[in-house]
């Protein structure tokens, strides 16, 4: 099982979500991916369409502006 991070801080939509899916589709079954953004709307929207794509929605933290999405593919 890997741990694949993408780094999004002070990336605007829809560059978070686009990179985000782009590593969800390379991920192995099992494998979690990390999302760390700034982007307000993207903490919304990036758990969101990995629900619709039937993934699990580890946890979502927050430090400040930062954020932090885990995804299990």
């Amino acid at each position: 099982m890997a741990e694949i991070k993408v780094d999004c801080a002070g990336q605007n939509c829809p560059v978070p979500l686009v990179e985000t899916r782009k590593a969800l589709r390379k991920a192995a079954i099992g494998d979690v991916v990390e999302v760390v953004g700034t982007h307000p709307s993207s903490k919304k929207e990036i758990p969101m369409a990995a629900r619709a794509m039937g993934l699990e929605v580890l946890d979502v933290k927050e430090d400040g502006e930062r954020w932090t999405i885990r995804i299990r593919r």
